[in-house]
């Protein structure tokens, strides 16, 4: 690894913008954007010269550091890389990398019988993990939740640090209903993570109204300037997701008692994995049981509920019983339709 942290800083933004090919980009560019990651994190505000982002690609490309970044230049002007896949994070660990990983898991897991450090043991499990099936050289024995083509993650860093460093965003975003893209400035809370999706929760600068936006549907993310930050005064993420599953939340909505019937098979998997921490049990039959769950009802409910397939049946409300028999009318529908070729 680099022992000069802004070399480091400089690599990992070079290597962000040459994943992100939606754009074509120029030295004058990639400079643009090393200056303003080294003003955002380090508080740098110089700039960054020509020389320095070309010899930063020369030792991206070279192997001192185990890059051997397939960097390539086309029509003399634009850089990218070779290999739409390729990233500097997913180079392998060094020995030496290894070695500190497993110091500072050793020192994670002293942490471990600590209420305060409960979110730890993922953490430690995981780096346990890769560490193990690193240095031993086989096949994973923990097969972990992942989406290694999922959209958006390079974002997750700016993100990160802007919400910590209480920095107003510029971001270029185009939901799935949209036919074109929308420009605004955006104050970030928080990160969520929901079904191996990321989303960004804050407000715009001309609304005080909280807004959920998914990294896979952010075409550009960046610094605005010296605009000042809204700082969130509002709620914490855990209250905000209190009454609902997933992470549509509508305020002005109020909580509805939903009644489900589960069929036998499925009754064990509820019972242990139950779709809300307001789930309880109010009855017990012999094809099933009927439970009840407190929430707002949003797109993520239904999903969950058609997912159960013929094992789940939405006894009330109506409202929403309705709206599932639609869906499942519709599916029958179109498999009338679509005939196997």
């Amino acid at each position: 690894m680099p022992a000069n942290r802004n070399a480091l800083i400089r690599y990992k933004t070079i290597d962000n913008c040459l994943r992100n090919r939606q754009r074509k980009w120029t030295l004058e560019m990639l400079m643009d954007k090393v200056s303003d990651a080294l003003y955002e994190y380090e508080g740098i505000d110089k700039g960054i010269s020509r020389r320095t982002i070309q010899g930063d690609i020369q030792m991206m490309r070279s192997d001192k550091l185990g890059y051997n970044a397939p960097i390539a230049v086309v029509d003399k002007k634009y850089y990218t890389y070779e290999d739409p896949e390729y990233s500097i994070t997913n180079i392998a660990l060094s020995k030496h990398d290894l070695e500190s990983m497993n110091e500072a898991v050793e020192v994670l897991k002293q942490f471990k019988g600590f209420n305060h450090f409960s979110s730890l043991n993922d953490v430690v499990q995981k780096l346990e993990h890769h560490i193990y099936t690193s240095t031993n050289n086989t096949a994973p024995v923990i097969d972990f939740e992942k989406n290694e083509r999922l959209k958006g993650l390079e974002h997750l860093d700016v993100i990160y640090n802007a919400i910590i460093n209480r920095k107003v965003l510029n971001i270029e975003y185009k939901s799935f209903k949209a036919r074109e893209a929308n420009v605004f400035h955006y104050h970030a809370w928080w990160l969520k993570e929901f079904k191996n999706r990321w989303f960004a929760v804050g407000i715009k600068t001309e609304g005080g109204r909280i807004l959920t936006l998914a990294l896979d549907r952010m075409l550009n993310v960046s610094i605005a300037g010296k605009e000042k930050y809204i700082k969130n005064d509002q709620t914490t993420a855990e209250s905000y997701y209190n009454n609902v599953i997933g992470v549509t939340v509508n305020e002005k909505d109020r909580l509805r008692n939903v009644t489900l019937f589960v069929t036998d098979m499925h009754a064990p998997y509820v019972e242990t994995k139950p779709l809300h921490h307001s789930q309880v049990v109010v009855h017990r039959e012999k094809e099933g049981i009927i439970v009840q769950i407190k929430v707002q009802l949003n797109f993520e409910l239904e999903k969950e509920i058609l997912g159960f397939g013929d094992g789940m049946i939405v006894l009330g409300p109506k409202k929403l019983r309705e709206r599932i028999q639609g869906r499942m009318k519709g599916a029958i529908k179109m498999y009338g339709q679509k005939k196997i070729s």
